[in-house]
Formats: structure tokens, C-alpha cells, sequence
């Protein structure tokens, strides 16, 4: 069986799971509500607060969306009762960061106007300092891709190591002209 498939859900007090007809998996929480589609051959079952996701066979195709299923609608439950964070920094002379209200982001990384961003909804912005970014939200999917596209707004270059760049990332630096003989 999947190892990743097979682990029980354990529902937090205060979350409310429920699954339609359609295999529609919906999770209410203190944070918000959640709803994601899943395949008809996927059985879902909830038990004194418990989730599992159970599978009919084992064909490959199966195999693999027991684990991604089952994945998918934990996120959806640690989301809606603690929600997701990932932090980036700005590194770099001038480079800053404010957050104009917590939907909508500026920032100064260099060019010759101010990059505004604004959150989609559920996600929230905050700039604990000046030079960190704290993207926060439900989804965990759409809270790493607002993060991808703020890093994309410029990536850390390998040379002086100045850009946007994960809290925890760690950027290879090269030597340049001086480093060549």
C-alpha cells in the first residue's frame, strides 16, 4: 500500500469534514472552508474523527492517487485549523518590502518603480521587518505559488547573492572574473 495513503487523518476539534455524493470533500474550519473533487474509485471514509483514504486496487494509477488524495485533503484540514506561512527575505542594498494593508504587498528590489502585489483571496501579506515577507493563508498550494511569483519578481543571482529568496534557502555563489587564472 502507499505509505503516504494509508496514514489516518486525525480530524482537530472545531473542523468539520463532510464528502458528497460526487466525491466532493469539503472541510470547515476557524480559518475557512476548503472543498476539493476526488476520483470516484477513491473511498473516503470518517470514524470517531478519523479520515481514511482507501483505495480499490493496486494499478499504478490507483497507487498514486491514494497517496496525492490523501495528501490533498490533510493539507485542506491543518489549512482551515492552522493555516500555512512561508517567509521570504531581500537581500540587497535599497531592497524593502512594506505591506500597504495585508492584501496588498510594494516592494523596491532595484528597478526604477515600486512592484505592488495584491493577495488572492485567503491570503494575507505581513512585513515584520523591512526586508522580510511573510505570506500566509489557508491553501497551501496558492500560499507557494504567491510565494514562487514574489520570488520571480527577482530571483537570487549567484554572483552577489541579491534578490528574493526563501527563508531557509541557500544560494551557491560563484566566484566571477577575479576567480578565473
Amino acid at each position: 500500500m502507499s505509505r503516504i495513503g494509508r496514514l489516518p487523518i486525525q480530524i482537530p476539534n472545531g473542523v468539520d469534514v463532510t464528502v458528497s455524493e460526487e466525491n466532493l470533500v469539503t472541510v470547515k474550519g476557524p480559518k475557512g472552508t476548503l472543498a476539493q473533487s476526488v476520483n470516484q474509485n477513491i473511498g473516503i471514509e470518517i470514524k470517531d474523527g478519523v479520515l481514511t483514504v482507501t483505495r480499490p486496487n493496486d494499478q499504478k494509477q490507483m497507487r498514486a492517487m491514494h497517496g496525492l488524495y490523501r495528501a490533498l485533503i490533510n493539507n485542506m484540514v491543518v489549512g482551515v485549523s492552522a493555516s500555512f506561512t512561508k517567509t521570504l527575505e531581500l537581500v540587497g542594498v535599497g531592497y524593502r518590502a512594506q505591506a500597504d494593508n495585508p492584501k496588498q504587498l510594494t516592494i523596491n528590489i532595484g528597478y526604477s518603480h515600486p512592484v505592488i502585489v495584491a493577495a488572492p483571496e485567503n491570503v494575507t501579506f505581513a512585513t515584520p521587518a523591512p526586508t522580510t515577507i511573510t505570506v500566509s493563508g489557508i491553501d497551501k498550494q496558492v500560499v507557494g505559488e504567491i510565494a514562487a511569483e514574489i520570488r520571480a519578481i527577482r530571483k537570487p543571482e549567484p554572483y552577489h547573492g541579491k534578490g528574493i529568496r526563501y527563508a531557509n534557502e541557500v544560494v551557491r555563489r560563484k566566484e566571477g572574473k577575479a576567480g578565473k587564472k
